[in-house]
């Protein structure tokens, strides 16, 4: 229940269009309430007393009721249904905003195409649900209404003789729509699965190829498919079970007002013009009943959904602004690690670890795999937050700064060139959105990138494809470099930036490197010591700890961890 009412009060902002669904439904449930009353003084007028006036007239008033009930239906249809989707769009864009406020953490958790998954299945079946129960109980529920008034007013007895099995429904509808709401809700679990296999699949496409993999995960996807057909086949099963059931129970009230009522008319305690319209109005009665039961599994399927969305926005971030931030307009860009300690779970990947930059400071960390350098990158951006100690810039710790100020005080160039599908100005402009096309191609030129966007078809208005598909490695780097220029901020983190280049790349990349490092406050993480060589201090890390410290000559005279790793990659 309460989930439903969540539901329901994202409809709000949509009161009017409501209102004349819920007015319109009105005309649509009082004409069948009228035609079922008409039944029996009509019956009498044409067929008793040969009244030719009414008979002549009968068609043209059966034309325009039906033209009336067709105009409310269609304002009922249109305005319950458009509330829906503005309702559904609302909570889309609330589980995608939630989304983007929650850490990296969650997103480890949860593989992508899990979470496209709920945005798109899970919502989609929520706005299925919504707009055909809430359509249902409006029309259904105001005809149902209008009809019981026709019966009760032809038969009061026969009326509640009708009406007692109805109760009778409600065990059977409740147990099935209980079962298919947790069918359902499984069943959008294994959907979420082969999103995740289609994502994964055509995101790695060349790996797949190049290692022929087509046939194995061939059979995964079909594997998650026919798991998912299962579910789907248990849910079709008691959903179809559902209206049989009904009509086996109403049929004993039909049943019960046939006798009874045809012995009240072989008695001639009641004519059969009334009779044959309580029998008419009843069966009409009965219909839109077994709707309003039937959506009762419609129900528990938007139940399921909804839960597993809510879900979604219920998550609280790990990391939040603080109650009371500090205010931080534009960094220095010195950077301190005091004593700080984080663990992954139960894995400590940082141990008391101390370290300082100073103001247009570059510092190399370097170390073998799983050392903890990208971890230290991670923690300047507050991805996440230190178990123990403290990271602070300019003095401020950072878990005392709003999110966007500390994010304005970073630029990030990764080892994982992330662009998106869209213009190559735009790409670039995602470091400052405001940016005018002047600032956008002094960027470029920075990261010398220009040239080759000039060789492009359309320049910078080239669409570059889903993650610059349409771009060498070397080419989507320089246009992160060149995002980084334009944010022009005082932090700067480069990781492993030139680690998937060829050597000619690399330059290039390397010359880039420079122009965005100069006067920036840099922690560059490299497995390619060459590209580090001149850095101003280089910081050796393994197994979660700073095991030395200083420059490139002097930690090869120290015959420790780096000259070991700097003899390894020269050959020596």
């Amino acid at each position: 229940m309460q989930t439903f009412k969540r539901l329901i009060r994202y409809s709000k902002p949509y009161w009017l269009r409501i209102v004349i669904s819920m007015t319109a439904s009105f005309g649509v449930g009082g004409t069948d309430a009228a035609l079922a009353w008409l039944i029996e003084p009509l019956m009498r007028k044409i067929f008793t007393e040969k009244n030719l006036f009414i008979f002549k007239l009968l068609p043209l008033a059966i034309l325009a009721i039906y033209i009336f009930r067709g105009i409310c239906r269609y304002l009922q249809d249109y305005f319950i249904r458009t509330a829906g989707q503005l309702a559904i769009q609302d909570i889309r864009n609330e589980i995608y905003s939630s989304n983007m406020r929650l850490s990296l953490r969650f997103f480890h958790r949860n593989p992508a195409g899990i979470l496209m998954s709920r945005v798109v299945n899970d919502v989609g079946q929520m706005q299925d649900g919504v707009a055909n129960v809430v359509t249902g109980l409006l029309r259904d529920g105001v005809t149902a209404l209008g009809l019981l008034a026709v019966i009760f007013y032809r038969n009061w007895q026969l009326a509640i003789i009708s009406l007692l099995v109805i109760p009778l429904t409600a065990v059977p509808a409740q147990k099935i729509g209980r079962r298919i709401k947790n069918l359902s809700k499984q069943s959008l679990g294994r959907l979420g699965d082969i999103t995740s296999i289609l994502q994964e699949t055509f995101t790695g496409i060349k790996v797949i190829k190049a290692f022929g993999l087509a046939e194995r995960k061939t059979g995964e996807f079909r594997a998650t498919n026919l798991e998912y057909y299962r579910f789907v086949r248990k849910t079709y099963k008691y959903d179809a079970m559902n209206a049989p059931v009904m009509e086996m129970i109403m049929a004993l009230g039909i049943a019960s007002v046939v006798w009874f009522g045809g012995k009240d008319v072989l008695q001639g305690q009641m004519t059969p013009e009334a009779f044959f319209s309580f029998v008419v109005a009843m069966g009409m009665l009965y219909s839109p009943i077994k709707k309003l039961l039937s959506a009762y599994t419609s129900v528990q399927r938007s139940l399921a959904a909804a839960e597993r969305v809510f879900e979604i926005i219920d998550e609280k971030p790990d990391i939040e602004d603080p109650s009371e931030p500090l205010t931080l307009r534009e960094a220095k860009g010195e950077v301190e690690f005091r004593n700080v300690t984080f663990r992954y779970g139960d894995e400590e990947v940082l141990r008391n670890v101390s370290l300082s930059a100073r103001k247009g400071e570059v510092v190399a960390l370097v170390g073998p795999s799983g050392a903890g350098k990208t971890t230290i990158a991670s923690l300047i951006s507050r991805f996440y937050d230190v178990n123990d100690g403290a990271v602070l810039i300019d003095g401020i710790d950072v878990r005392r700064l709003r999110i966007d100020d500390l994010m304005r005080q970073i630029a990030l160039v990764d080892q994982e060139t992330i662009l998106f599908n869209d213009t190559i100005a735009n790409n670039i402009r995602y470091g400052k959105s405001n940016a005018t096309d002047d600032e956008v191609e002094r960027a470029a030129r920075a990261a010398f990138a220009h040239d080759f966007i000039l060789e492009m078809p359309e320049g910078y208005r080239t669409n570059i494809g889903d993650r610059g598909v349409r771009l060498s490695g070397g080419q989507r780097q320089r246009l992160c470099i060149a995002r980084a220029i334009l944010k022009d901020a005082p932090i700067l983190l480069l990781d492993e930036a030139t680690s998937a280049l060829d050597t000619e790349s690399e330059q290039m990349v390397q010359q880039a490197l420079n122009n965005l490092m100069s006067n920036r406050t840099t922690f560059v993480i490299a497995h390619r010591l060459s590209t580090i060589l001149h850095a101003d201090r280089i910081v050796v890390l393994d197994k979660g700890e700073i095991v030395e410290s200083g420059r490139h000559e002097a930690l090869l005279a120290k015959d420790g961890l780096y000259k070991k790793l700097y003899d390894m990659q020269f050959n020596i």
